[in-house]
């Protein structure tokens, strides 16, 4: 892919970024005033190790979830325009699927649907999609971050759209497969689906892998900084767990911290690779 090619993908994350994040601010003026009745109602908190220890100290605020979902959009819209600006002149084949990574969680304010469903009459089909659009950038997400690995490693092809499209058919795959409870959701605003014990060992398996391929990097071409990058890999995608399934303030602040900080690792390290090559 052409870096001009490459750069047109990066504008249309930002724009899409963009508007996502408008659509949440907006969506805010409806939503906000229902989370106190809504909190009432709840039976579910999410399940992860970091919510699990959250869960037991803090209790569950609506509205924490709705800036949680409000400060992803933001982050990955920074984050495109960070990275567009750094490597609109640098050829970086792992950026490229980095970026995705960031922009996946631009989907998150769909999760405001379902505090919309309590002020308007949303017909389920509508929560369905919405669940499903969700799931389907989640684990696009998380496949981008480990085509990036696998590039890091050495894998040599030069058609990423052949790449592109696996990711895109394997989260699609995955995202339409699952069962989803429209009637039934979490503390994070997030409907129930089934499998996810069986897909939380895959998210595991992902990691572990995309992890090593960075630790593998470092070893094959001789570069140090892909350690660094394989630290920034883990403390995003750290980061990234918490904040998808936190339903307090205090996930907040740590998960973007965890998020960011990992996403600069990466970012940095690799345009320190690539940037006189």
């Amino acid at each position: 892919m052409t870096l001009s090619n490459r750069n047109t993908v990066f504008k249309a994350g930002i724009a899409i970024s963009a508007l996502c994040l408008l659509i949440g601010i907006i969506a805010s003026i409806e939503t906000v005033p229902v989370y106190e009745h809504m909190e009432a109602e709840i039976t579910l908190r999410p399940d992860s190790f970091a919510q699990a220890f959250l869960e037991r100290h803090f209790e569950t605020r609506l509205l924490a979830v709705h800036f949680t979902v409000l400060l992803l959009a933001l982050y990955a819209l920074l984050s495109i325009v960070f990275i567009y600006f750094f490597f609109e002149k640098t050829q970086a084949p792992e950026i490229f699927f980095v970026a995705f990574f960031a922009a996946s969680f631009a989907p998150e304010v769909l999760r405001l649907v379902l505090p919309l469903g309590r002020v308007y009459e949303i017909p389920s089909l509508y929560l369905l999609m919405a669940s499903r659009i969700i799931l389907f950038g989640r684990y696009f997400g998380i496949f981008s971050l480990f085509a990036a690995s696998v590039y890091a490693a050495g894998y040599q092809s030069q058609q990423q759209r052949n790449a592109v499209l696996i990711i895109v058919a394997t989260a699609l795959f995955v995202s339409l497969s699952v069962p989803v409870d429209t009637q039934t959701w979490d503390s994070s605003l997030t409907m129930i689906s089934g499998y996810a014990s069986m897909f939380g060992l895959i998210g595991i398996g992902t990691f572990l892998i995309t992890v090593a391929s960075f630790f593998i990097a470092a070893r094959q071409r001789g570069s140090g900084e892909f350690i660094f990058i394989g630290i920034g890999s883990v403390l995003a995608l750290i980061g990234r767990n918490i904040l998808l399934r936190t339903d307090t303030w205090v996930g907040l602040p740590i998960g973007m911290l965890f998020l960011a900080a990992g996403t600069w690792l990466i970012c940095t390290r690799l345009h320190r690779i690539y940037l006189w090559l």
